[in-house]
């Protein structure tokens, strides 16, 4: 880089796309500013002396095509790179006959784009140094540097997932595990690769496949999650690739499946262990990049859908029961993140305690609510089996209740205050109970124990979630 970060100039209509490029940009060192369209552009691109110009191709008014003529008029030896979400072959041979150094498509690939920018600002670089007219007050005025790192700190490269006293990104954590997941996952969001997500329920697979997708170059695409779990089974190959109008009994209009939706960003696939055996073979075929149907349709179609998949299984358990087919989660496994669970986060349980807190109190209303040091070691102590989501709903239970006080010890379920109490083990039966009444009561107590975690559960007893979910509702029983 040189002695003074070189200055981009962005020119985009879309704000979502104009933003995080900007960031992107920052988080590489360069001084950016932005414009929405080609007039603005041109103001900032006389004051501001831009070293190179990023422009989008089709905006309102005036193209990218238009602002590279006019900005060559004024500069001609400033490169301008265009960018468009539809290009062609004839609009890349127009652009750079009239001087475009290089014409990128979207989504952006941010490695090939960091590798043009470097060559291009070095060869401008090299053939003219930049000449900087404005003193030092005057470039304060008219942007703002990029922040610094601590010089032992690790080039993060990602510019959503901000480091924070408090966690990183959109997660609120501080240990040493949860900074190795964080680490790990900026290191594989770039890629177009599948990605297995695995962690106990709770522990936010949801949220880290959102973060996933909005630092990879498909984050001005669409985000979609389904819970493979949550659909019956035979509605599912619907939800995945949509049907048509009379396929079915109460299909009373064309649907958009998943995929469909998904197409230029990211599908999340949750609880993929769950999906129903007869439809893995064509979600394979598909992740494979075979066209497929809508139910009841004959036009085959395809889309660019980055997948993500996730479990609270342990995969290959999953693989080894029939469960999961071993070649779609070889398919899907082709990078692996693991979530910790709250109980190997060593200082999470406090930080997040109170981030809930906070955000609760507003919720429910009344000043913020605080935990005495009792608390708080009540809450360190107990193991977690529902992790985050478990926790925030103890805090909430525990805002609720306190109403204007601190959150004491009485403010918390019994089986986190007496956890030793509740985990002992021992299940009592009725001395003449069936085998069927005798397994209700395991899987109930087995809840109770585990503070209502169905995975936990399903674990401890040594059967699968569906098994839980299944049992309970032929119990009539809504946990």
């Amino acid at each position: 880089m040189a002695e003074h970060p070189h200055r981009i100039l962005v020119v985009d209509d879309d704000p979502t796309f104009r933003n995080v490029l900007e960031m992107r940009l920052q988080s590489w060192g360069y001084h950016v500013k932005v414009a929405a369209g080609a007039n603005r552009a041109r103001t900032l691109a006389s004051s501001w002396d831009p070293d190179l110009v990023l422009s989008d191709v089709v905006m309102p008014e005036v193209s990218g095509i238009q602002l590279l003529e006019r900005l060559r008029e004024d500069r001609p030896d400033r490169p301008v790179l265009l960018l468009t979400a539809h290009g062609s072959v004839e609009m890349a041979v127009d652009a750079m006959k009239m001087g475009a150094v290089d014409f990128l498509t979207k989504p952006l690939n941010y490695r090939n784009l960091k590798a043009v920018l470097d060559e291009v600002l070095d060869a401008s670089s090299s053939l003219a140094p930049v000449a900087r007219k404005a003193d030092a007050q005057a470039e304060a005025d008219t942007a703002e540097p990029p922040q610094a790192e601590s010089p032992d700190a690790k080039p993060r490269g990602k510019p959503t997932l901000e480091r924070r006293d408090d966690g990183f990104g959109p997660f609120v954590a501080a240990s040493d595990a949860m900074e190795e997941f964080f680490e790990m996952l900026s290191s594989v969001a770039d890629s177009q690769a599948s990605v297995m997500i695995s962690g106990e329920s709770g522990t936010g697979k949801e949220l880290a496949a959102r973060t996933l997708h909005d630092l990879s170059s498909r984050a001005d695409g669409p985000f979609v999650a389904l819970n493979t779990a949550a659909i019956p089974s035979e509605l599912m190959e619907s939800e995945l690739f949509g049907h048509e109008k009379g396929a079915f009994t109460g299909a009373g209009r064309q649907r958009e499946g998943c995929f469909e939706l998904a197409d230029g960003g990211t599908l999340f696939l949750d609880e993929i262990g769950e999906m129903p055996p007869a439809l893995q073979p064509k979600l394979l075929r598909v992740l494979d990049g075979s066209p497929f149907r809508r139910v009841g349709g004959k036009t085959e179609m395809s889309f660019d859908v980055r997948v993500l998949a996730a479990t609270n299984r342990n995969p290959r358990e999953a693989v080894e029961e029939g469960d999961l087919r071993e070649d779609l989660f070889f398919r899907l496994n082709v990078l692996t993140l693991q979530l910790p669970p709250l109980r190997e986060r060593e200082g999470d349980v406090t930080l997040l305690a109170r981030h809930f807190a906070a955000t609760l109190s507003q919720k429910h209303g009344g000043p913020a609510r605080e935990f005495d040091d009792e608390t708080l070691k009540l809450m360190e102590r107990y193991t977690w089996p529902g992790n985050v989501r478990e926790l925030r709903n103890v805090v909430e239970r525990a805002v609720i209740l306190a109403r204007e006080g601190s959150i004491e010890p009485s403010h918390l379920p019994a089986y986190v205050r007496e956890p030793d109490r509740a985990m002992e083990g021992s299940y009592r039966f009725p001395p003449d109970a069936t085998a069927e009444e005798a397994e209700k009561e395991l899987i109930l107590q087995t809840l109770d124990a585990t503070g209502n975690n169905k995975s936990e559960t399903a674990r401890r007893i040594g059967v699968s979630v569906r098994t839980i979910r299944n049992k309970l509702k032929a119990y009539g029983i809504d946990r």
